[in-house]
């Protein structure tokens, strides 16, 4: 079979010939990831990790992981550098400060995450068996090393391998069951079953696996008719959302010089007519910004609230992106600045906060341990915030006048599974604002979105999402979308609110079911499978 040759030469493969077989292989998965979403091809990478590894091969144990160690980091330096290239562009905005750096970002942190996958593999070579339970050792070790990335360093769990399947609607619905990392298990899986075509020695064998594979794959499909509702979903009476998306640029222009015709702008086109029917801000109850809308403090500038409040019609409600000064503690040269999500009445006064908890690495802060190293060579936060922003102390709700409560989340708090929803009673949706003006047209900002529909699927609620420039939207509590702004448009959405649905195995269990399903793959990869 032409297959059979094929992984013969990955095994055989060696030295620059590997690793380039493992950096392309490694690339080819980003093509099953937003914005693409080409799913069927994670079979590519994963295919090819099984024949790595098996091309694994020294006199010892130590050698063999070793082997397996390399070719998981060129597999992984390729997956992370083509999923995340889009990075680079935030190194562009204010390109006199940090285009130098680029390649810090768009390589040396691809290089770094690699470590993860490398892991994965050398791992899985030390319990590597014969046949068909090699899948189930990949695909175990890959996904618990998934599992620590999200996790160690506070977590970057960004284009986690579930993510190739989370892009159909209907094969994501299985988050529900098990999250992110119980679908990253099955991606793994389904995506390396064909590799025994190419090296199996018997029928069963070569067709048993590729065939229980599909099966599963149809499995997933089924439940995830079976669970998404017919018809569109049911709102919250008597609430009535505009989304506003400004779409401006992350510039110079965003500068405290221009605060004030950034809010008249803001004002008047929030106060656009969509419709005869929808004239301005007369028939809406919550007006919703993105995240960072201003160059200044909102807290402290008295006539920014004043113009809102003049604009705001009665009982509309504004829910906004700002920073926030903190009280100032004896000794600190200045209050600790906060990224926040604020709640004007439409007598301009602030009602209600929430911090940002989980803050961006380099871009909102620096971490402590490498603080005066990177300040050294000229590097700072991306943010214009002196000593970059503090974190908030606890994830909290938000309660807003006229609406169910809000498990708010800033920016890329969005992309952590478990990790969203605050504790105490249920919250009736996801409110994320964010600002992904920093990346541009490019894949960023659809992957972002992809991350946090998928929260809405795990947790069965739905979610409203506001972001600079695109992508905003309503998603309901299946991860469908109800109405969305595309990506690098100003505009206006109005919308109503989906209803929560009902409660999720993994929100009452968490990564239990993931822990449960590795179980059973770890103790398949130790049985006799042909």
């Amino acid at each position: 079979m032409q297959i059979g040759r094929l992984a013969e030469a990955v095994i055989l493969a060696w030295g620059w010939r590997k690793r380039l077989i493992a950096l392309f292989a490694g690339a080819s998965g980003a093509l099953a990831l937003p914005p693409l979403d080409l799913w069927p091809l994670l079979v590519v990478p994963m295919t090819i990790a099984v024949w790595l590894v098996d091309g694994a091969v020294g006199p010892s144990a130590v050698r063999r992981f070793r082997a397996a160690f390399a070719a998981g980091w060129w597999w992984g330096f390729g997956f992370f550098l083509a999923g995340l290239w889009w990075l680079g562009a935030a190194f562009l905005v204010e390109a006199d400060k940090f285009a130098w750096a680029m390649p810090l970002g768009v390589v040396a942190l691809p290089a770094f995450l690699a470590i993860f996958p490398a892991l994965g593999f050398a791992a899985a070579r030390l319990i590597w068996p014969e046949g068909a339970g090699r899948i189930f050792a990949l695909a175990a070790m890959l996904a618990i090393s998934e599992w620590v990335r999200g996790h160690v360093l506070t977590g970057f769990p960004w284009n986690a391998y579930g993510m190739m399947l989370a892009g159909e609607i209907h094969l994501a619905q299985f988050g529900a069951v098990a999250g992110l990392y119980g679908l990253t298990l099955l991606a793994v899986a389904i995506g390396a079953a064909p590799a025994v075509l190419g090296t199996a020695k018997t029928a069963s064998g070569r067709w048993l696996p590729p065939l229980v594979a599909l099966g599963v794959l149809a499995g997933l499909f089924a439940y995830g008719l079976w669970r998404l509702p017919v018809g569109p979903s049911p709102v919250v009476a008597g609430v009535k959302l505009r989304l506003m998306q400004p779409n401006l640029p992350q510039d110079a222009k965003f500068s405290g010089e221009n605060g004030a015709a950034i809010l008249d702008g803001y004002l008047a086109l929030s106060d656009r007519a969509t419709s005869p029917t929808t004239p301005g801000l007369q028939a809406v109850t919550h007006l919703i910004w993105p995240e960072s809308a201003f160059p200044f403090l909102l807290g402290r500038t008295p006539g920014a609230l004043s113009r809102i409040a003049a604009t705001l019609p009665p009982d509309v409600t504004l829910i906004t992106g700002a920073a926030r000064a903190g009280e100032m503690l004896p000794g600190e040269g200045r209050p600790p600045i906060y990224n926040a999500i604020q709640v004007v009445n439409d007598e301009g006064v602030i009602v209600a906060s929430y911090d940002k908890v989980h803050l961006v690495p380099f871009g909102e802060y620096l971490p402590p341990f490498l603080d005066n190293l990177i300040r050294r060579v000229g590097l700072s936060e991306f943010v214009s915030v002196p000593g970059g922003f503090s974190a908030g102390t606890a994830r909290t709700p938000l309660a807003v006048k006229g609406l169910p409560v809000a498990a708010p989340l800033i920016c890329y708090e969005a992309v952590f599974p478990g990790d969203v929803a605050p504790r105490g009673p249920r919250a009736g949706f996801f409110l994320n604002l964010t600002n992904d003006g920093w990346f541009g047209q490019t894949s960023g900002p659809y992957q972002h979105l992809a991350q946090a529909r998928l929260r809405s699927i795990e947790e069965g609620l739905p979610l409203v999402r506001v972001a600079n420039t695109g992508i905003s939207g309503v998603v309901d509590a299946y991860g469908r979308m109800v109405a969305s702004l595309p990506l690098g448009t100003e505009g206006v959405l109005d919308s109503a609110l989906p209803r929560a649905g009902p409660v999720t195995l993994y929100a009452r269990l968490s990564d239990a079911v993931f822990a449960a399903m590795l179980l059973v793959f770890l103790a398949f990869s130790r049985a006799r499978l042909p």
